[in-house]
């Protein structure tokens, strides 16, 4: 008995010292989960996304002076960002092309030099604008759309039907800050 209960202490003392690990990827897997559950893409795909997005990073780190992000969806990759020269934009293209299950890459990455904090922070104020005029739109479910934002240009992903990329459009193009929207839409048929 004096055993059991001083592994049970010891076990109890080893889970106190954890940062929080457990309740972090229970949270991030119900997060997931609900964010999954109006996707139109499939569990396998909406995971292989995410794994071309992680691969994605480890590439972009290899080039200094450059700021590129890059979004998957639905195997689509968005790139987009700054290179320092013609060059590093293509060998980032290359590289992110040959990541295994990609399908096709829109190249948005301007060759300037990297966006200031400021500028980002501007972007992602837009893009919540954006996002929080989807949520209550009669027209298409918010989480079809994905919204990325550069440079006051506001790129738009999803599986969607040309009526509801149109009405995406409409709410982007309308939103305070936007400079432009561009459609990187996959078309479904209703």
């Amino acid at each position: 008995m004096k055993e059991t209960l001083t592994a049970l202490a010891l076990a109890a003392a080893a889970l106190a010292t954890l940062p929080g690990c457990i309740p972090l990827a229970i949270t991030a897997g119900a997060g997931t989960a609900v964010l999954m559950a109006g996707d139109r893409r499939t569990t396998g795909m909406y995971i292989e996304d995410e794994n071309i997005e992680l691969k994605i990073l480890g590439i972009k780190d290899r080039f200094k002076g450059a700021h590129v992000n890059g979004t998957s969806f639905n195997r689509h990759v968005l790139l987009t960002g700054e290179a320092p020269d013609e060059a590093t934009r293509s060998r980032i293209e290359a590289d992110v092309r040959a990541i295994p299950n990609v399908k096709e890459v829109t190249d948005e990455i301007q060759v300037a030099g990297s966006s200031s904090l400021a500028s980002r922070g501007s972007d992602a104020l837009i893009t919540s604008n954006v996002k929080a005029r989807m949520v209550n739109n009669p027209r298409f479910a918010a989480n079809h759309v994905k919204v990325v934002t550069e440079a006051g240009t506001v790129y738009l992903m999803g599986l969607v039907t040309p009526e509801e990329g149109d009405a995406a459009v409409d709410i982007a193009r309308t939103t305070s800050g936007v400079v432009r929207v561009v459609k990187v839409f996959e078309y479904i048929g209703k």
